[in-house]
């Protein structure tokens, strides 16, 4: 009687070992991605101000733009990653490859939009005259690297699936040195200015695809798959990735108008969102690191037919998910305080910001298990639910949301309604986990 609790625990520490194993390197280079703009910022703002207001349109043209495309790395981590469970390593690079085909694919297309209508879309953004010129020039050359930068987001997904989140950490660690470097020498080196810092980081993008193309051609030859472009290899990852699409989409409009009602709020309520998203955001990468070992262990799990096992490591993972967001959500409520004299001294922000920052850290267990089950049913395939559930989030978080600047309700009531929107998801999401419906076993999704 007593070896049944025996080897459930020992199972257990067996999945914590695998989630610790993938989870951390993948929150490492997570992190490192965001840090390319940070760098891109801290050595712009030196040329003027101008030049950094110029910069911060692109980058978040830039951003948005490949942020659309994420689903290259979900989509692919859990195609590969059922074929590693079934054990047939060359059908999974070459479901990999096939990935990378439609990135570089993608990547042109975008190029073709980007490059002759920079200065409309800057212009979208209200750029002054003085920025827009700055904003346009690297917005233009930085679009050069969309199709690196699409490339490293399915490689990515390609190693992920493979279980290897080691690597993607070494080449986003090198990629951020390389532009930090390359910034400094050719804006201030080169003397070329703010097209320096642009021509920079395509250079390490480019550099970054490279490594990932290294690794992964050595891999196909390796095993014997093949390199070469295929059309319905080509159209199967699109279609596959096309659900996960509209699900980020959904996602990027809520935090848009979330951010629209903040600014109907007054400048120092959206001055304080800003800091509350950024803050949420980084928050989303350390749990979202956790997704990411969901990603690639569910996937393998169901490839090899292993459907206790599947369930066993989800309930694990949502245990970790669930702590993390305590642990995250007591560390914001204790040192968020101490930490708002470093983002503005402006008295009317801290007023805004406090309240708002509690909710934030309370909705932190529930974020949690939001971001491991989204993982989860990623690794699943279970894509065209993801998409249904979160277009159902949509309808409902816009109502409240646009109540807020008519109520008076102020920007705590908004991150009460943005919590509001994480528990519809969490509910969708545990539906769809107790249901049992997202477990479909064998190397391909059917």
């Amino acid at each position: 009687m007593t070896q049944a609790p025996e080897r459930a625990e020992r199972r257990g520490r067996r999945h914590d070992r695998e989630i610790v194993a993938l989870a951390l390197p993948a929150f490492g280079s997570l992190v490192a991605e965001p840090l390319f703009v940070l760098v891109d910022s801290a050595v712009v703002g030196h040329l003027g101000t101008p030049q950094l207001a110029g910069l911060g349109i692109a980058a978040a043209l830039l951003t948005t733009g490949v942020s659309v495309f994420v689903f290259l790395a979900y989509a692919t981590t859990a195609a590969v990653a059922r074929r590693v469970g079934a054990g047939d390593l060359p059908a999974a690079i070459r479901q990999g490859m096939d990935g990378i085909w439609l990135a570089l694919l993608l990547g042109l297309g975008v190029i073709a939009v980007v490059l002759p209508a920079a200065p409309e879309l800057v212009g979208l953004f209200g750029a002054s005259g003085s920025a827009a010129p700055h904003a346009t020039t690297y917005l233009r050359i930085s679009a050069l690297g969309i199709p690196a930068m699409l490339m490293v987001l399915a490689a990515t997904g390609v190693l992920r699936g493979l279980q290897d989140t080691r690597t993607p950490l070494l080449v986003a660690v090198g990629g951020f040195t390389a532009n930090a470097v390359l910034n400094v020498g050719l804006v201030y080196g080169a003397g070329l200015g703010i097209a320096g810092s642009a021509w920079g980081t395509v250079i390490a993008q480019c550099a970054m695809a490279a490594a990932y193309l290294v690794v992964v051609v050595r891999g196909a030859r390796a095993h014997g798959a093949s390199l070469r472009p295929d059309a319905a290899g080509i159209r199967a990852c699109a279609q596959a990735g096309a659900p996960l699409l509209v699900r980020t989409l959904s996602l990027r409009a809520i935090l848009l108008i979330a951010t629209s009602v903040a600014a109907r709020l007054g400048d120092a309520d959206v001055a304080a969102h800003q800091i509350l998203l950024s803050l949420w955001s980084l928050l989303a990468f350390a749990l979202d690191a956790i997704a990411i070992a969901g990603q690639a262990i569910i996937g393998r799990y169901l490839g090899a037919g292993d459907t206790s096992g599947a369930r066993t490591v989800c309930r694990r993972m949502i245990q970790w998910g669930v702590a993390a967001g305590m642990v995250l959500g007591l560390l914001v409520a204790v040192s968020g305080p101490l930490l708002m004299p470093l983002f503005t001294s402006d008295p009317d922000v801290h007023r805004r910001l406090l309240p708002a920052l509690l909710v934030v850290a309370l909705s932190q267990p529930v974020c949690g298990a939001v971001f491991v089950l989204d993982g989860v049913l990623m690794g699943a395939g279970d894509g065209p639910y993801l998409a249904w559930a979160m277009l159902v989030v949509l309808a409902l978080f816009v109502p409240p949301a646009l109540a807020v600047p008519r109520l008076d309700g102020g920007l705590t009531a908004l991150w009460w309604v943005m919590g509001l929107m994480m528990v519809l998801r969490l509910i969708t999401l545990w539906a769809r986990s107790r249901s049992g419906r997202w477990i479909v076993t064998g190397a391909v999704r059917a």
